[in-house]
Protein backbone atom coordinates (compact mmCIF):
# COMPACT_ATOMS: atom_id res chain seq x y z
CA UNK A 1 0.00 0.00 0.00
CA UNK A 2 1.49 3.32 -0.59
CA UNK A 3 2.65 5.18 2.20
CA UNK A 4 0.53 8.78 2.90
CA UNK A 5 1.05 10.86 5.62
CA UNK A 6 -0.83 14.23 4.86
CA UNK A 7 -4.46 14.29 4.69
CA UNK A 8 -7.29 16.60 4.97
CA UNK A 9 -10.71 16.20 6.30
CA UNK A 10 -13.52 17.92 7.49
CA UNK A 11 -15.89 17.41 10.48
CA UNK A 12 -19.35 18.42 11.42
CA UNK A 13 -21.02 17.40 15.04
CA UNK A 14 -24.21 17.46 15.09
CA UNK A 15 -26.56 20.14 15.64
CA UNK A 16 -28.92 19.78 18.82
CA UNK A 17 -32.80 19.16 18.59
CA UNK A 18 -34.78 22.09 18.99
CA UNK A 19 -37.26 22.26 22.20
CA UNK A 20 -40.81 22.07 21.66
CA UNK A 21 -43.83 23.97 22.86
CA UNK A 22 -46.40 21.57 24.26
CA UNK A 23 -49.32 21.67 26.60
CA UNK A 24 -51.50 18.79 28.52
CA UNK A 25 -54.82 17.58 27.15
CA UNK A 26 -56.05 15.08 29.08
CA UNK A 27 -59.55 14.18 30.06
CA UNK A 28 -60.69 15.21 33.12
CA UNK A 29 -57.71 17.46 33.60
CA UNK A 30 -58.43 21.02 33.37
CA UNK A 31 -55.38 23.71 32.36
CA UNK A 32 -53.20 20.46 31.91
CA UNK A 33 -49.79 23.19 31.53
CA UNK A 34 -47.07 22.87 29.59
CA UNK A 35 -45.47 19.56 29.17
CA UNK A 36 -43.29 20.30 26.11
CA UNK A 37 -39.69 18.58 26.21
CA UNK A 38 -36.08 19.47 25.66
CA UNK A 39 -34.36 18.46 22.39
CA UNK A 40 -31.77 16.02 22.25
CA UNK A 41 -27.88 16.75 22.05
CA UNK A 42 -25.97 16.24 19.07
CA UNK A 43 -23.32 13.74 18.00
CA UNK A 44 -19.77 14.61 18.54
CA UNK A 45 -17.07 13.52 16.29
CA UNK A 46 -13.85 11.46 18.02
CA UNK A 47 -10.79 10.37 16.46
CA UNK A 48 -9.16 7.18 17.83
CA UNK A 49 -5.97 5.11 16.95
CA UNK A 50 -5.75 1.34 15.64
CA UNK A 51 -2.86 -0.63 15.39
CA UNK A 52 -4.80 -1.66 12.34
CA UNK A 53 -3.90 1.68 10.06
CA UNK A 54 -0.27 2.42 8.97
CA UNK A 55 -1.57 4.95 6.29
CA UNK A 56 -3.71 7.71 6.03
CA UNK A 57 -4.52 7.05 2.30
CA UNK A 58 -8.00 6.21 3.40
CA UNK A 59 -8.92 10.14 3.87
CA UNK A 60 -7.81 11.13 0.12
CA UNK A 61 -10.71 9.16 -0.95
CA UNK A 62 -13.30 9.96 1.97
CA UNK A 63 -12.81 12.98 3.88
CA UNK A 64 -16.30 14.15 4.72
CA UNK A 65 -17.53 13.11 7.99
CA UNK A 66 -20.92 14.22 9.92
CA UNK A 67 -22.38 13.23 13.45
CA UNK A 68 -26.17 13.05 13.77
CA UNK A 69 -28.28 15.86 14.87
CA UNK A 70 -30.53 15.68 17.94
CA UNK A 71 -33.74 14.97 17.89
CA UNK A 72 -36.75 17.68 18.82
CA UNK A 73 -38.17 17.56 22.58
CA UNK A 74 -42.14 16.04 22.34
CA UNK A 75 -45.13 16.19 24.11
CA UNK A 76 -45.25 14.25 27.50
CA UNK A 77 -41.72 16.52 28.70
CA UNK A 78 -39.89 13.76 26.45
CA UNK A 79 -36.64 15.06 25.63
CA UNK A 80 -35.62 14.07 21.89
CA UNK A 81 -32.94 11.69 20.81
CA UNK A 82 -29.59 12.64 21.48
CA UNK A 83 -27.26 11.87 18.31
CA UNK A 84 -25.02 9.44 18.22
CA UNK A 85 -21.41 10.54 18.07
CA UNK A 86 -19.21 9.41 14.78
CA UNK A 87 -15.75 7.29 15.95
CA UNK A 88 -12.99 8.23 13.25
CA UNK A 89 -10.36 5.73 12.69
CA UNK A 90 -6.73 6.60 12.15
CA UNK A 91 -3.12 5.27 12.83
CA UNK A 92 -1.02 5.42 15.93
CA UNK A 93 1.35 8.75 16.08
CA UNK A 94 -1.10 10.70 14.30
CA UNK A 95 -1.00 14.50 15.11
CA UNK A 96 -4.47 16.56 14.20
CA UNK A 97 -4.30 20.25 13.81
CA UNK A 98 -6.71 22.82 13.04
CA UNK A 99 -6.23 23.96 9.66
CA UNK A 100 -7.73 27.34 10.45
CA UNK A 101 -5.12 28.37 12.90
CA UNK A 102 -2.50 25.85 12.43
CA UNK A 103 -3.50 24.64 16.25
CA UNK A 104 -1.93 21.40 17.16
CA UNK A 105 -5.20 20.11 19.07
CA UNK A 106 -4.21 16.74 19.53
CA UNK A 107 -1.27 14.17 19.28
CA UNK A 108 -2.11 10.55 19.24
CA UNK A 109 0.41 7.75 19.84
CA UNK A 110 -0.63 4.65 21.75
CA UNK A 111 -3.58 2.30 20.46
CA UNK A 112 -7.08 3.68 21.61
CA UNK A 113 -5.75 7.46 22.38
CA UNK A 114 -8.90 9.76 21.14
CA UNK A 115 -9.15 13.02 20.77
CA UNK A 116 -12.42 15.05 20.24
CA UNK A 117 -12.02 17.25 17.54
CA UNK A 118 -15.75 18.36 17.20
CA UNK A 119 -18.65 19.20 19.81
CA UNK A 120 -22.17 18.36 19.29
CA UNK A 121 -24.53 20.89 20.09
CA UNK A 122 -26.74 20.94 23.34
CA UNK A 123 -30.24 20.35 22.93
CA UNK A 124 -33.06 23.05 23.20
CA UNK A 125 -35.24 23.76 26.24
CA UNK A 126 -39.08 22.77 25.99
CA UNK A 127 -41.53 25.07 27.27
CA UNK A 128 -42.22 23.24 30.66
CA UNK A 129 -38.37 24.95 31.63
CA UNK A 130 -40.12 28.07 31.60
CA UNK A 131 -43.09 27.35 33.90
CA UNK A 132 -43.15 29.47 37.22
CA UNK A 133 -45.41 31.09 39.35
CA UNK A 134 -46.15 33.85 37.41
CA UNK A 135 -46.76 32.22 34.08
CA UNK A 136 -48.67 29.08 34.26
CA UNK A 137 -48.81 28.61 30.21
CA UNK A 138 -45.26 29.34 29.02
CA UNK A 139 -45.49 29.26 25.12
CA UNK A 140 -41.56 30.00 25.05
CA UNK A 141 -38.64 27.29 23.71
CA UNK A 142 -35.31 27.32 22.70
CA UNK A 143 -33.28 25.94 19.51
CA UNK A 144 -30.93 23.39 19.67
CA UNK A 145 -27.42 24.65 19.18
CA UNK A 146 -25.16 24.18 16.19
CA UNK A 147 -22.82 21.48 16.68
CA UNK A 148 -18.92 22.93 16.23
CA UNK A 149 -17.42 22.20 12.22
CA UNK A 150 -13.37 22.11 11.76
CA UNK A 151 -11.44 21.63 8.67
CA UNK A 152 -8.03 19.32 10.61
CA UNK A 153 -5.07 18.36 9.04
CA UNK A 154 -3.76 14.79 10.07
CA UNK A 155 -0.16 14.35 10.00
CA UNK A 156 0.88 10.99 10.46
CA UNK A 157 4.78 10.59 12.39
CA UNK A 158 5.64 6.73 12.51
CA UNK A 159 6.44 5.50 15.42
CA UNK A 160 10.06 3.34 15.59
CA UNK A 161 13.03 3.13 18.26
CA UNK A 162 15.38 3.02 15.72
CA UNK A 163 15.51 5.75 13.11
CA UNK A 164 17.89 4.96 9.75
CA UNK A 165 19.52 7.89 7.64
CA UNK A 166 22.10 8.70 5.12
CA UNK A 167 22.84 9.27 1.18
CA UNK A 168 21.18 7.30 -0.93
CA UNK A 169 22.20 3.83 -1.33
CA UNK A 170 24.63 3.66 1.73
CA UNK A 171 22.45 0.42 2.36
CA UNK A 172 19.81 1.57 4.63
CA UNK A 173 16.97 -0.71 3.09
CA UNK A 174 19.44 -3.68 2.91
CA UNK A 175 20.31 -3.13 6.73
CA UNK A 176 16.59 -3.63 7.54
CA UNK A 177 15.80 -6.22 5.16
CA UNK A 178 18.86 -8.19 6.90
CA UNK A 179 17.40 -7.43 10.85
CA UNK A 180 14.16 -7.44 9.81
CA UNK A 181 11.27 -8.72 8.02
CA UNK A 182 10.96 -5.99 6.53
CA UNK A 183 11.58 -6.03 2.58
CA UNK A 184 11.82 -2.83 1.41
CA UNK A 185 12.75 -2.14 -2.30
CA UNK A 186 16.13 -2.71 -2.83
CA UNK A 187 18.28 -1.50 -6.25
CA UNK A 188 21.53 0.19 -7.38
CA UNK A 189 20.19 3.72 -8.00
CA UNK A 190 19.18 6.83 -6.11
CA UNK A 191 16.23 7.21 -3.86
CA UNK A 192 14.99 3.31 -4.24
CA UNK A 193 13.39 4.01 -1.14
CA UNK A 194 10.57 6.53 -1.58
CA UNK A 195 8.35 5.97 1.55
CA UNK A 196 9.20 5.23 4.96
CA UNK A 197 9.35 1.28 5.77
CA UNK A 198 9.41 0.09 9.19
CA UNK A 199 10.80 -3.32 10.62
CA UNK A 200 10.60 -4.95 14.18
CA UNK A 201 14.13 -7.01 15.08
CA UNK A 202 13.99 -9.33 17.55
CA UNK A 203 16.44 -10.06 20.16
CA UNK A 204 15.95 -13.36 21.72
CA UNK A 205 12.61 -14.55 22.40
CA UNK A 206 11.26 -11.51 24.42
CA UNK A 207 12.40 -8.51 23.72
CA UNK A 208 13.06 -6.39 20.38
CA UNK A 209 12.57 -3.12 18.61
CA UNK A 210 11.39 -0.80 15.80
CA UNK A 211 13.52 0.78 13.09
CA UNK A 212 12.47 2.61 10.51
CA UNK A 213 13.97 3.40 7.01
CA UNK A 214 13.13 6.89 5.20
CA UNK A 215 14.24 8.17 1.94
CA UNK A 216 18.18 8.89 1.83
CA UNK A 217 19.13 12.79 2.39
CA UNK A 218 21.08 14.60 0.09
CA UNK A 219 22.64 17.89 0.27
CA UNK A 220 20.75 20.91 0.27
CA UNK A 221 17.37 18.79 1.39
CA UNK A 222 16.39 21.34 3.46
CA UNK A 223 15.81 23.30 0.79
CA UNK A 224 13.71 20.60 -0.90
CA UNK A 225 15.99 18.73 -3.28
CA UNK A 226 15.43 15.12 -3.31
CA UNK A 227 12.86 13.37 -1.01
CA UNK A 228 14.75 12.76 2.40
CA UNK A 229 13.04 16.04 4.38
CA UNK A 230 9.98 15.18 3.41
CA UNK A 231 10.17 12.52 5.62
CA UNK A 232 13.03 13.74 8.48
CA UNK A 233 10.29 14.14 10.31
CA UNK A 234 9.51 10.28 10.92
CA UNK A 235 12.89 10.55 13.07
CA UNK A 236 11.17 12.95 15.81
CA UNK A 237 10.34 10.23 17.99
CA UNK A 238 13.28 7.97 17.98
CA UNK A 239 15.49 7.29 20.60
CA UNK A 240 18.55 6.15 18.69
CA UNK A 241 19.96 6.98 14.99
CA UNK A 242 22.01 4.67 13.20
CA UNK A 243 23.79 6.86 10.72
CA UNK A 244 24.75 4.55 7.68
CA UNK A 245 27.52 5.42 5.49
CA UNK A 246 28.79 3.60 2.66
CA UNK A 247 32.37 2.91 2.88
CA UNK A 248 33.15 1.69 -0.87
CA UNK A 249 31.38 4.44 -1.97
CA UNK A 250 34.83 5.75 -2.83
CA UNK A 251 38.43 5.59 -1.98
CA UNK A 252 38.82 9.18 -0.66
CA UNK A 253 37.92 9.46 2.55
CA UNK A 254 37.87 12.91 2.77
CA UNK A 255 34.60 12.53 0.35
CA UNK A 256 33.40 10.45 3.21
CA UNK A 257 33.58 12.66 5.90
CA UNK A 258 32.11 15.48 3.52
CA UNK A 259 28.93 13.14 3.30
CA UNK A 260 28.93 12.51 6.37
CA UNK A 261 28.79 16.19 7.27
CA UNK A 262 26.09 16.71 4.94
CA UNK A 263 23.48 14.49 6.23
CA UNK A 264 24.22 16.67 10.23
CA UNK A 265 23.89 19.76 8.74
CA UNK A 266 20.69 18.33 7.15
CA UNK A 267 19.61 17.80 9.96
CA UNK A 268 20.39 20.69 12.02
CA UNK A 269 18.65 23.24 9.53
CA UNK A 270 15.70 20.73 9.81
CA UNK A 271 15.37 20.28 13.33
CA UNK A 272 18.20 20.96 15.94
CA UNK A 273 15.95 18.73 18.34
CA UNK A 274 16.85 16.04 16.07
CA UNK A 275 20.12 16.70 15.15
CA UNK A 276 21.09 16.33 19.02
CA UNK A 277 20.03 13.11 19.28
CA UNK A 278 22.15 10.13 19.85
CA UNK A 279 23.64 8.89 16.55
CA UNK A 280 25.91 5.90 15.65
CA UNK A 281 28.28 5.66 12.65
CA UNK A 282 27.49 2.67 10.90
CA UNK A 283 29.98 1.78 8.12
CA UNK A 284 28.23 -0.68 5.55
CA UNK A 285 29.66 -2.76 2.60
CA UNK A 286 32.85 -3.98 4.88
CA UNK A 287 32.50 -7.09 2.03
CA UNK A 288 33.86 -4.69 -0.59
CA UNK A 289 36.56 -3.19 0.99
CA UNK A 290 40.08 -5.30 1.00
CA UNK A 291 40.91 -6.95 4.36
CA UNK A 292 42.76 -5.31 6.01
CA UNK A 293 42.04 -1.52 4.68
CA UNK A 294 38.51 -1.14 6.66
CA UNK A 295 39.17 -0.47 9.71
CA UNK A 296 43.03 2.27 9.01
CA UNK A 297 40.18 4.40 6.80
CA UNK A 298 37.06 3.80 9.41
CA UNK A 299 40.08 5.54 11.92
CA UNK A 300 40.88 8.32 9.52
CA UNK A 301 37.21 9.06 9.06
CA UNK A 302 35.89 9.62 12.88
CA UNK A 303 39.80 10.92 13.49
CA UNK A 304 38.66 13.79 11.08
CA UNK A 305 35.28 14.37 12.45
CA UNK A 306 36.42 13.94 16.44
CA UNK A 307 33.65 10.98 16.43
CA UNK A 308 32.78 10.41 19.90
CA UNK A 309 29.81 8.09 19.89
CA UNK A 310 29.91 4.32 18.95
CA UNK A 311 31.24 3.36 15.80
CA UNK A 312 30.25 0.09 13.77
CA UNK A 313 31.24 -1.60 10.87
CA UNK A 314 28.84 -4.32 9.00
CA UNK A 315 28.16 -5.73 5.68
CA UNK A 316 24.28 -5.34 5.49
CA UNK A 317 24.35 -7.43 2.46
CA UNK A 318 26.28 -10.44 3.93
CA UNK A 319 24.89 -10.28 7.69
CA UNK A 320 28.22 -9.24 8.78
CA UNK A 321 28.43 -7.30 12.00
CA UNK A 322 24.67 -6.89 11.89
CA UNK A 323 24.05 -9.13 14.89
CA UNK A 324 26.10 -7.53 17.53
CA UNK A 325 24.98 -4.01 16.50
CA UNK A 326 21.23 -4.67 16.81
CA UNK A 327 22.34 -6.53 20.39
CA UNK A 328 24.37 -3.20 21.52
CA UNK A 329 21.65 -1.24 20.03
CA UNK A 330 18.74 -3.48 22.20
CA UNK A 331 20.79 -2.86 25.22
CA UNK A 332 21.06 1.35 24.71
CA UNK A 333 17.44 1.09 24.17
CA UNK A 334 17.14 -0.92 27.92
CA UNK A 335 19.22 1.76 29.43
CA UNK A 336 17.21 4.47 28.02
CA UNK A 337 13.93 2.95 29.23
Amino acid sequence: MKFVDYAKISVQAGHGGDGTVSFRREKYIPKGGPDGGDGGDGGSVVLRTTTALNTLVDFRVNNQFRATHGGSGKSSNRTGSSGNDLEIKVPCGTKIYNQETNELIGDLIAEGDCCLVAMGGSGGKGNTRFKSSRNRAPRKSTPGTKGESRVLQLELNVLADVGLLGLPNAGKSTFIRSVSAAKPKVADYPFTTLYPHLGVVRIGDEKSFVVADIPGIIEGASQGIGLGTEFLKHLSRTRLLLHIVDLAATESHQVIVDSIKSVENELKSFDSDLFCKQRWLVFNKLDLIPKGQAQSRIDRITGQLLWHEPVYAISAIASQGTKKLTHQVMQRLDALD
